[in-house]
């Protein structure tokens, strides 16, 4: 049964950031929140999400040495860039931010130390931008689209990294090219690029404020290195930018999204069946995301974290300039929701309502479902400290099955 199951305040607050899932931990990189300095040069900040006990760490600033050298290979705090888990080491490539403009250099995260590095590269390197896909095949990382610095237009081309030899190279794609675009989804199944939205301009690569947005999926052949004729299908999701996409067992979802020429924010979350091509609009039990776009989401596991991104505010004069509101929030998307789940989920509800409930009451509530040899003071410690809620939770979900 597909569910929201957790929902959790308090995280970072962060709009077009980028996330790595590795193992059980989401790895959180950069972006931008409103009235926060984005003009100062300072390193990208690291954010941890431990998907087991539930909870947020930021990882220190790396301490640098070796002068300025040495400082270039940590990168500086953007937001449009993205990043691929590939073994043990995450690269992050592109993005901007409001100083140093767009960036096309290279870095390289290692899971195990959380040391930086910039791996040394030849080839054609792509031309810094932001807006762009990153996706994995192999050992082979592929860039799609985008919005480029220098040429000061939207990207449609397709650039490939082989993270063996570290070499750069610009694929010559045959077919009906897509569309240049920037802030779409490319997502692998098998060994087919599937990508959907984006922004687009109705009369090329030029931003002339004649947006448009796509809602045909366009579908790439790393084997052939051609884009492929694709049917008609119905019904579609609207076009949409800004929105994530993920693969489960050889499906496209996508959730959420901005359409500017319709002004209105998505949480809407719609499945793709290669196979078959068509789309199917999916209805999750529980209670979602608000509509909302520019954020980030990873599969865990059976389940999807979904966190951050902005939305209009629903009272005038508390958003920013452009009346949005910037999120700290996170959502899981549960594909196979289990009893610690669901304990989890209202375990999380009452947790702000059990601070403030007197102890009797409390003992009331606790004691008829907790084991005998557990006493009332240890489980209301554990609450009240907040320690990991996974030992309160496999206690829990324990006396309820036993009841």
């Amino acid at each position: 049964m597909l569910r929201w199951s957790v929902h959790l305040e308090g995280g970072p607050r962060r709009v077009n950031h980028a996330a790595v899932a590795v193992g059980h931990k989401v790895y959180s990189f950069g972006g931008y929140c409103s009235g926060e300095d984005y003009e100062t040069l300072r390193q990208i900040d690291v954010h941890v999400f431990n998907t087991v006990s539930l909870r947020w760490m930021k990882l220190p600033p790396v301490r640098i040495g070796g002068g300025h050298e040495r400082a270039r290979e940590v990168p500086y705090m953007r937001y449009g860039h993205t990043a691929v888990l590939l073994d043990e080491i995450i690269y992050l490539w592109g993005g901007r931010n409001d100083t140093e403009g767009a960036c096309n250099v290279l870095y390289a995260f290692d899971v195990n130390t959380h040391r930086w590095f910039t791996p040394k590269i030849s080839g054609t390197v792509p031309g810094a931008r932001d807006g762009h896909s990153s996706c994995v095949l192999g050992k082979a990382m592929y860039i799609f689209g985008g919005y480029e610095q220098l040429a000061d237009c939207f990207s449609n081309d397709i650039h490939k990294l082989d993270t063996i030899t570290m070499v750069w190279s610009l694929i010559n794609a045959r077919g009906t090219q897509a569309r240049w675009r920037d802030f779409h989804s490319a997502t692998i199944i098998g060994t087919k690029m599937f990508v959907f939205g984006g922004r687009a301009d109705r009369f090329g690569p030029f931003h002339s404020n004649n947006e448009i947005y796509c809602n045909k999926i366009k579908v790439f052949d790393t084997q052939t290195n051609c884009w492929l004729s694709t049917p008609p299908t119905q019904p579609l999701p609207e076009g949409r930018r800004s929105h994530s996409a993920f693969s489960y067992k050889g499906e496209l979802y996508i959730f959420g999204g901005y359409n500017a020429r319709l002004d209105r924010h998505f949480n809407d979350l719609w499945k793709f069946n290669p196979e078959a091509f068509s789309w199917t609009k999916v209805e999750p039990k529980g209670k979602g995301p608000c509509p909302r776009r520019r954020q980030c989401c990873c599969m865990v596991g059976d389940r999807i974290i979904l966190f951050g991104g902005t939305s209009p505010c629903p009272e005038q004069g508390m958003g920013d300039e452009f009346n949005l509101m910037d999120h700290s929030d996170l959502y899981i998307l549960d594909f196979r929701t289990s009893l610690i789940t669901l304990v989890t989920t209202h375990l999380i509800e009452a947790f702000l309502i059990l601070s403030l409930v007197p102890m009797l009451l409390l003992s009331v509530w606790l004691v008829p479902c907790c084991r005998p040899r557990l006493c009332l003071a240890q489980s209301w410690s554990r609450l009240y400290r907040r320690q990991p809620l996974v030992e309160v939770i496999m206690m829990l979900s324990s006396c309820i099955q036993k009841k």
